[in-house]
């Protein structure tokens, strides 16, 4: 009998056809050449890069040099502070900038010092610091022999004075320094609003070489957001590196024609972009009906039996549509040997007695799974046992599923597990390592909350060890699926420990997703797996995005006491960047506003968020270009040494439950070591 020929969904077989169209159309969203070319212009100012904004896109400059645009005026930012932009010299590379809240006299002005980002500009020579000081007790001090006081009203002290140099006065009650001119003769106050609104001249450090060199190859200069770098978008490319090659240049049409070709080339991108998505919703549509209209699912009636364990991983079957898990079954000695899936095999007598018969005070936490137990073996080793619902139809999945993924495992980021009960056990019951540290979500808005243990370069170390884990994860196949604050355990030295492993997936690297049910905790899944049922290493990414984001703020991942649209921290945490208000997010206990250093790395790891939290996944990095933006962002800034633990009292150092729990009733995720929010309707 002859094979039936292979057939494809109508829904499918146009998708592939728009896909492979699609492919051969200038893509409006992955070529920047197009929008790069193009100039920042208003008034008589007209620049490139290293500037965007206002028709020049983010991507196309530094994120630090918006220039903006209102009747003619250019101005741009730093600190809060507004800057005029007076005059811009691409071949000089030296800007002209005066205060905007000093171009109509003293008197409103934010009381912020005059400081611009080192990394990016210098001054130079001619200017000199002035400080002028607001709210003062008395009329001149007798030291002081110029200049004559001007009057500003300043918390009911009208007395302010102008000081040379960069240093406030005691006696004041605020001060601002500013460049000015030196070449003033005699100080007057007439002359410095002259000086004040001609501003101060700087010149950008960023090298135009490269620049040019991309332009001479026909490339549109931008900046790399992952690794904190100028890039060269080439034509029909989505990016080069320092110039393009001669196979991207394609000849330019007839005079005039440009216009038109680019309208045409975007118009067919997102017009096939939006047909292609209407296309692919269907086809979600589909598969989620045709789930629905299947038989009632397997039930796993009794414990796989593996053979006996060795070094080398079991061989394993895996239907990765409904994510269940056979294995070879052979009569052996596991229930009176040493191991099971090449982890030690515990008796439940012997754990019962380590946790003093599952005493409640010796509970750690509970979650969607099971609840885990402080445990002490007969060997001395102190041990958390995690002991699974009865109730919960999945827990032999789970327990399978955690041990074949956990025994196979080995990373200093990944929380060990020790063993389990055997699979006839009279309860299944796992055995990890005991983190005494608690979690960071703890440390964050927890129960340690107000230790304020955690500061900033901890904080980046965190992030760095997590997405170390996740990344060796991703490279040996397997996809977490509930990153989360809460299972990421810190030890004495604030040492990450990746936990929870119970929804976890094995992922080959031959297929481009897992189908199966949304799972995972509210505020961390993954906004692509939740509606199209497709499971990707890029869910990490995203949950991992999340993670970012809190420990820049220390806030929760959901949280319904906060306004509707900032309930979801995601959400808020790209309203907040794409505003161009990233310290309006930030934890005020870091020091964003008093430390320069901190404000870039925290404005960098926000960025590199921002990457993380894109809806498509097509446009996340992958975990390896997020591990290799923050050991980047820290060897910049930190250098080569690491930050210091604070001690901590041995009081701190104890079981999780030792100390009350401060739960909110509108706060969705828990305090718990593994929380309880996770959803365990798994496939």
């Amino acid at each position: 009998m002859k094979n039936p020929p292979l057939q494809f969904s109508p829904p499918l077989t146009l998708a592939i056809v728009f896909l492979i169209i699609l492919e051969t159309l200038p893509s409006c969203l992955c070529d920047r050449h197009a929008d790069c070319s193009v100039e920042f212009i208003c008034g008589n100012t007209r620049a490139s890069f290293p500037f965007w904004g206002n028709g020049r896109p983010y991507g196309c400059g530094v994120p630090e040099l918006e220039l903006r645009c209102a009747n003619g005026i250019t101005s741009i930012r730093f600190n809060n502070i507004n800057y005029r932009v007076l005059q811009l010299n691409q071949g000089t590379r030296i800007l002209n900038i005066a205060r905007e809240d000093f171009m109509n006299g003293f008197c409103q002005p934010n009381f912020v010092n005059t400081t611009l980002d080192p990394r990016l500009f210098e001054y130079l020579p001619g200017y000199t610091n002035l400080t002028f000081v607001y709210g003062c007790l008395t009329s001149t001090p007798s030291f002081i022999p110029f200049p004559p006081p001007f009057n500003c009203n300043v918390n009911g002290l009208p007395n302010g004075l102008v000081l040379p140099g960069a240093a406030g006065l005691g006696l004041c009650n605020s001060s601002v320094y500013v460049p000015v001119s030196a070449s003033w003769a005699v100080l007057a106050i007439s002359r410095l609003e002259n000086d004040l609104k001609k501003g101060f001249e700087v010149r950008w450090k960023i090298n135009n070489t490269e620049c040019d060199n991309c332009i001479n190859s026909k490339g549109a200069c931008g900046y790399d957001l992952i690794w904190n770098q100028p890039t060269c978008y080439c034509r029909g490319q989505s990016s080069g590196s320092t110039a393009c090659s001669s196979s991207s240049e394609i000849p330019d049409a007839k005079p005039g024609s440009k216009s038109k070709r680019v309208s045409v080339g975007v118009g067919a991108g997102v017009a096939g972009a939006v047909l292609v998505g209407i296309l692919l919703g269907g086809w979600c549509l589909v598969i989620m009906r045709r789930r629905r209209s299947k038989a009632p699912q397997m039930e796993i009636k009794d414990m796989p039996e593996p053979s006996p364990s060795s070094k080398d991983s079991p061989t394993t079957t895996t239907n990765f549509s409904q994510s269940t898990f056979s294995y070879p079954s052979s009569k052996s000695d596991i229930e009176k040997g040493s191991s099971y899936f090449g982890v030690q095999v515990f008796s439940y007598n012997e754990l019962r007695k380590a946790t003093d018969n599952f005493d409640s005070s010796k509970e750690l936490g509970d979650g969607g799974f099971g609840t885990v137990y402080l445990g002490k073996l007969t060997d001395g080793r102190v041990v958390a046992v995690k002991r699974l619902y009865e109730g919960n139809m999945k827990r032999a999945e789970q327990f399978i599923n955690e041990v074949q993924i956990l025994a196979n495992l080995r990373h200093k980021n990944l929380v060990t597990l020790y063993g389990c009960t055997p699979r006839r056990s009279q309860e299944l019951l796992l055995v990890y390592e005991y983190i005494p540290n608690g979690t960071v979500a703890d440390h964050l808005h927890g129960r340690r909350a107000d230790s304020r243990l955690l500061t900033w370069p901890l904080r980046l170390n965190i992030a760095i060890e997590t997405a170390d884990a996740l990344a060796y994860l991703h490279a040996s196949d397997v996809v977490h699926r509930d990153v989360k604050t809460n299972n990421i355990l810190l030890d004495n030295k604030y040492s990450v420990k990746v936990a929870d492993f119970g929804l976890s997936r094995l992922f080959p690297n031959d297929v481009s997703h897992v189908s199966t049910a949304p799972q995972g905790t509210p505020g961390y899944v993954d906004p692509e797996y939740y509606q199209c049922y497709q499971l990707t290493n890029k869910s990490d990414v995203y949950s991992f995005g999340v993670v970012l984001i809190e420990l820049i703020s220390s806030l929760e991942a959901v949280d319904t006491k906060r306004t509707r649209e900032d309930i979801n921290l995601a959400n808020m945490a790209i309203s907040r960047i794409q505003n161009h208000a990233v310290n309006e997010l930030v934890d005020p206990y870091l020091g964003f506003e008093k430390d320069f250093a901190i404000k870039r790395m925290v404005t960098a790891v926000a960025e590199l968020a921002f990457l993380c939290l894109q809806q498509e996944r097509i446009m996340r990095p992958t975990m390896e270009e997020v591990l290799r933006a923050l050991k980047r962002i820290e060897k910049e800034y930190l250098g080569s040494g690491k930050a210091k633990v604070v001690d901590i009292r041995k009081d701190d150092v104890g079981l999780l439950n030792h100390v009350p729990i401060p739960h909110s009733p509108d706060s969705v995720v828990q305090d718990k070591w593994v929380s309880s929010s996770t959803t365990s309707d798994s496939f």
